[in-house]
Parts: structure tokens; sequence; C-alpha cells
């Protein structure tokens, strides 16, 4: 069994009587590197010279200067040395002075007791190890610290992935006064053909002297660092290869370059650049989820712009003319796609014109592929030679789409018109939709007529029935189906004529338009009405459109 060598430490004696200093001398020159010295002048040069002491026994009362004088003057360079006190006297003032100047650790009366002086010394070395191992520990932990804190500073500095990897190959390769620092993400364990890289300006060498491949390489393999020497010309070169890992997947390799520098990494080196690449490969992690993301965000928009091109077009995009009615339609859905539709169908042989607006439940994509479902399904109904009732071609439209509408739990609202412009009847059917309005532009109505008749929406039951409405229509009567996007949409009450008072606190600058308020809108709407400029006041004061909105009308002229 081997016994760990313990490294001897230094310690210096000071006393201008040459008998005790040979004492001194002889009681510790075993235990400890002893330097003598027989006044405090000569001391502080051999400070000078050789450095910080683990001990220094002083006497107190010498020539030129006493101990205390002589303790205290080391107290700044050497903080951590330990400092012991010799005194023929007991003069407390002295003492205390010596205590608090010199930070004397313990003081000794002479003649002193060997035995004591020994346990004193040994008390001191004890209390000096423990002190630089704190003191390497606290340094150790504000270096690492330090670094973490200018690794995290530039993650958070970088614009985006790529960035991100060079300020991290420059950080660490600044910190650790590196020649040159290369960076290379990994993917699937194998390198990129992406690299970052960081040279010192004070140094300008050939591409050739830096080559880690093979350590590289090695980590690859192997998943741990690597480090190595090499001779470049006279000059010593060390490399440094770290993997930086995350949840046990490789996500790149940093490599350190050092010209010159006769010794290799040290262990406390290893470790920090180590820690630190465990913080970097967490937040290159992050960064490549985020970098995904993004990528995946950008082909999803582009999906969508592409879908609500598909849906836009599933939608009339020319009206059809006829002489003794005026159409209009707006659909401006909530997201790039969404639920709201209107079909405006003129029937080839018999004339009749078909007018519907519907609302899938819901908003985005599902809905959307509902909507182009619904159409579908509808203009096949519409398209008959002979098409049916309103209420039987929604009949047919719910017995088409209701397995799947329950089965993802949605639902449609809609309405659904035949207009005959010979007789000017009008037979509508409504499954769950708001209430279609009908007024007439020359009798100016105080309220318009709303058409009651209506059935559950679509989706709700296997068999949908319900009855149809009818009525006459004049010249000079309007049409108008919307959707709940507009009669839900908040306005400013300056729009609207009444704002209601309750305990006479005066209510919220905004509120829900229903019904009530739409028509109050389209008493104050200019003639001919327009149904774009009518959208335009409702959305005025809303920033984000919270639902589609659909809106349709059919003037009798």
């Amino acid at each position: 069994m081997t016994e760990t060598k313990v490294e001897r430490l230094k310690l210096m004696v000071v006393d201008d009587e040459p008998d005790n200093l040979d004492l001194l001398y002889r009681t510790f020159r075993r235990d400890f590197h002893v330097y003598k010295a027989n006044h405090a002048r000569k001391a502080l040069e051999i400070l000078a010279q050789e450095g910080e002491m683990a001990v220094i026994i002083s006497d107190q009362r010498m020539p030129e200067m006493n101990g205390t004088e002589f303790l205290s003057l080391t107290v700044e360079k050497f903080p951590d040395t330990i400092r012991i006190l010799l005194t023929g006297f007991t003069d407390v003032e002295d003492l205390v002075e010596a205590i608090n100047s010199g930070q004397v650790f313990k003081y000794i009366t002479k003649p002193w007791n060997p035995e004591r002086l020994k346990n004193l010394v040994e008390q001191a070395t004890d209390t000096y190890r423990l002190v630089k191992k704190r003191t390497h520990e606290l340094r150790r932990s504000l270096r690492r610290e330090s670094l973490f804190n200018a690794v995290t500073t530039a993650i958070r500095e970088s614009l985006d992935y790529e960035s991100m990897l060079q300020k991290i190959a420059a950080t660490i390769g600044q910190t650790f006064e590196a020649t040159c620092c290369l960076l290379k993400p990994v993917e699937n364990n194998r390198l990129t053909a992406n690299q970052f890289y960081y040279q010192n300006p004070a140094y300008n060498l050939p591409d050739s002297a830096f080559d880690p491949a093979t350590l590289i390489a090695q980590v690859l393999e192997t998943g741990h660092y690597q480090i190595a020497q090499d001779i470049y010309g006279d000059n010593p070169c060390n490399y440094l290869v770290v993997p930086l890992s995350y949840q046990q997947h490789l996500l790149a390799v940093l490599a350190l370059y050092q010209w010159g520098r006769k010794h290799p990494w040290q262990d406390e080196d290893i470790q920090l650049i180590t820690g630190v690449a465990e913080q970097a490969a967490l937040a290159v992690s992050q960064a490549k989820l985020y970098q995904r993301l993004q990528e995946k965000q950008q082909q999803i928009s582009a999906e969508l712009e592409v879908a609500r091109q598909i849906q836009n077009n599933l939608l009339r995009q020319t009206l059809p003319d006829i002489k003794s009615a005026k159409l209009q339609a707006c659909c401006y859905p909530a997201r790039e796609v969404g639920g709201d539709f209107f079909e405006i169908f003129v029937h080839p042989t018999k004339g009749d014109v078909w007018l519907a607006v519907g609302d899938v439940s819901g908003k985005g994509v599902p809905a959307a592929l509902f909507m182009a479902s619904a159409i579908s399904v509808l203009r096949r109904e519409l398209a008959q030679e002979i098409p049916a009732e309103p209420n039987v071609v929604i009949h047919n439209l719910n017995h088409a789409l209701c397995d799947d509408l329950i089965s993802n739990n949605c639902f449609i609202t809609f309405v659904l018109a035949r207009y005959t412009p010979i007789t000017r009847e009008l037979v509508y059917a409504n499954a769950g939709h708001i209430y279609p309005l009908v007024w007439s532009n020359q009798t100016a109505p105080e309220k318009p007529n709303y058409l009651t008749v209506r059935g559950i929406p679509l989706g709700i039951l296997p068999k949908w029935q319900a009855k149809s409405g009818s009525l006459i229509l004049a010249p000079g009567d309007t049409l108008l189906l919307a959707s709940d996007g507009i009669t839900e949409a908040m306005v400013s009450n300056s729009l609207l004529e009444t704002v209601k008072t309750v305990g006479g606190v005066q209510p919220a600058s905004h509120s829900m338009l229903n019904q009530d308020g739409l028509w109050q809108l389209l008493q104050k709407e200019p003639q001919p009405l327009s149904l774009n400029h009518l959208l335009s006041r409702i959305q005025a004061d809303n920033h984000v459109q919270e639902d589609d909105q659909t809106i349709l009308s059919l003037e009798v002229l």
C-alpha cells in the first residue's frame, strides 16, 4: 500500500536573533521548504523572489521594522498566508494591532514550547490548505459562472440558429484564449457541410496547421472528448475536441486549438469546456427545434395560402347578370381558410336563381374541408334537371354529410332560397341559420321582415326535416342573407342609435351588433346598397376578425 505524498509547503521564519532563527529552521525543515530572514527587509526580498508562503513566523521586536509592521505589508499581496507572531512581552495594545493590521492567525510568547509551536503550525497549514482549496473552488465557480453567462448572453443575442453557432464558437474560443475554434453541426451522427470558425486575430496560421479531423472522427465514434498534442515546425500544438450532446443525441462537435503552448489542456479547463458544451448543447437543441418549427410554419403558411386560393376559387368569382335583380356577395374568412361559404346558382333551363349561405362550426382547415364538401354536394343537387324544393335539398345535403359531421363533432348552419324571376316568388328553407331579412326600399319600414321558418342545423340528427317558407317579392325589395360572423361582430356604440345605461353606469364602448344592430346600419347605408361599404363600417373598429364573415343580397329591380 503506497501513501499519498503531500506536497511540502513553503514556510518563512523571521527573527533577528541567530539562535532563534536556527532553532526555527531546524524545527520545520523536514516538513517544509523553509526560508529564513534575520530582518524584515530581507524577508520582503525573499517574498518578492519566491512568492507566497503558506506560513510566516515572525518575531515582533526587530530593528528598523517590527513584526506587526512587516506582517501588515504582506497582507495585500498574499492574503491567504497564515501569520504567526512571536512576542516576548504581553503588551495588549501591540497584540491587538498585530491581529488587526497584520491579520495574525495566532501569537505565541517567548520562550516558546516546541510542541505547542509545532501544533500551532500544523493548525496553520491545515487552515492554509483549506483556504486555498476554498479559494480555488470559488475562483473556478466564478470562472465557470462567468463563462456560462458569456455563452448565455451570446446565445440570447443570436438572431437565428446559424448566428448562434457562430457566437458559441467565438465566445468559447476567446474565453479560453484559443488560437482557433471550430464548431461543426452533426445530423444523424454525421457532420454536416456547415462549419463555424473563430481564429485569434493575433495569429496568422496556414490552414494546414489546424486539422482536427482525426480527433473529430474519434468523438463521433466514442461520444467522448479527445485531447492530443502535436508539433508543427518547432512549436507544440494542443488539440481538444468535445461533443455537444443533449439527451444522448450528438448535435455538434467543438474543436479547440492552441498553438505554441507547451503544456496540454488542464483538467480544470477540460471540465469547464465540457460543462459549457452541455449548456451550449441545450441551447443548440432549442434553437434547432425553433428553426424546424419556423420552417414547418413557413411550409404550413405556404400550404394554407394554396388552400386559401383553392377555397376562394370554390366560391363564385363572378356573379350572374339577371335583368330583373341585382346580386351582391362577400366572404371574408377569419383565418387563411374558413367554414363560411355562399352559392349563387342560376338553373340553366328553368331560370330559377338559387341563393345559399352556410357556416360550418369551428374555423380553419377542418371547417374549410366540410365547406368544400357542402358546396360540392349542393351544386350536384341544384344541377338536377328538376331540382327539389329547398327543404328537400337541405334534407339530401344532411344525408350526404351527416355521418362525417357527427363523427367529427361538427355541424353546419345553412339557409337556401330559390327565387323565380318571372313570378318573383321566393321559397326558402333554413337549417339553424340566422334569419334572412327582407325589406322594401320604397316604404322605409321601421323593421324588416324576418323569415323565421327554421329547422335544426345539419349534422345534428341523421334525418333532417323542416318545412319551407315562401313569399312574393315586389320591385324595390331586398333579401339579405348573412352569417353569424356579421351579427356577432363587436362594433362601436357610436354606430348604433340606442346606447342603454344600467344603474347610471355607461356601458362598454363596443357591443355585439346582433340582427337589430345590423338593421340599424342597413337603414343608414347610402343607396344603392353596397355590401363592401357595409362590411367596411362593421370591420372599422375591429383590428382582429374573430369569425368568418359572409353576406349576400338580392335586390328586386
